[in-house]
């Protein structure tokens, strides 16, 4: 069966569903739309209790429903300068040292920082010799994206790129899943050294949005776009630690690079399957 599962996806019009999905997903359709999030409550078993609005009334669309916010000091952010602090909310994927510029995805499988950045070799070298984690967003999860610490944004790359599903099961059996889906690279300025936000695309997922640039996809393309931020002045774009950057619309993957000499060691707890919560306590910074 996992094998089947796996094939289909090689086969299916992953595109063509994600964006039929994400044009329902952005519908306002009155009761049917609270129906379908009634459902989704019940079949994903999500904590309303935690949100901003928990009524599934109180949301005209899916979208709106899947990219809720949350209770004000629902996720309290550790104030230890020492550490930054996880994301999202989701479980590690894996986390540890980039080996001659190539990321551990799972047994058997890996790929390299250049195919991640988008081919981009100036970005790749700095972050050569140093760490990355992979969180992966559940369809339970909440779906806003923060900074694990204060950046200031230097770049940002469109890579085109499939809509494989990103969970466990697709990352044991498709090489290079994280490198060959479509991506947002968001690349920050930090004291630590620059840090690098990979926000991956899967099945389904209807849109990507940053704060500075809302909807980065769709429309999807078929080449690497980038842009280029001041990190000084008045329009220098800097958020600090804790501060939202972006969205997923029907969930997925981020991949984070550190420099080398970067993190001194992941917090305790930190390791492949391990939950997070936006907020907590995620690598001590050396």
């Amino acid at each position: 069966m996992d094998k089947l599962k796996i094939a289909l996806q090689y086969v299916m019009p992953k595109h063509l569903l994600s964006r039929l999905v994400g044009k329902l997903a952005a519908a306002e359709l009155g009761s049917i739309t609270t129906s379908v999030i009634k459902w989704f409550i019940k079949q994903y078993k999500i904590d309303m209790s935690e949100a901003a609005q928990s009524e599934p009334e109180a949301y005209s669309s899916f979208n709106a429903f899947f990219t809720r916010a949350l209770k004000p000091g629902i996720r309290p952010l550790c104030q230890d300068d020492d550490y930054i602090v996880h994301p999202v909310d989701g479980a590690v994927s894996q986390c540890g040292p980039i080996k001659e510029g190539r990321i551990f995805q799972a047994k058997g499988h890996e790929y390299s920082s250049l195919a991640l950045l988008g081919d981009q070799s100036d970005d790749a070298k700095r972050f050569e010799g140093g760490d990355f984690a992979t969180i992966y967003l559940a369809p339970k999860d909440y779906h806003r994206i923060h900074m694990p610490i204060k950046g200031t944004l230097s770049k940002m790359t469109y890579v085109p790129g499939e809509l494989f599903s990103v969970n466990p099961l697709t990352a044991e059996n498709v090489p290079g899943l994280f490198a060959r889906n479509e991506r947002v690279v968001a690349i920050f300025e930090t004291e630590i050294g620059p840090m690098a936000m990979v926000l991956v695309g899967a099945t389904i997922v209807a849109s990507i949005e940053t704060v500075w640039a809302g909807t980065v996809t769709p429309p999807t393309g078929k080449q690497v776009f980038t842009w280029d931020y001041p990190t000084e002045g008045p329009e220098a774009l800097t958020l600090d630690k804790g501060d939202e950057m972006g969205r997923f619309k029907l969930g997925s993957t981020v991949v984070m690079l550190f420099a080398k000499d970067a993190l001194e060691e992941f917090a305790d707890g930190v390791k492949p399957k391990a939950v997070t919560r936006m907020g907590q306590a995620f690598a001590k910074i050396d």
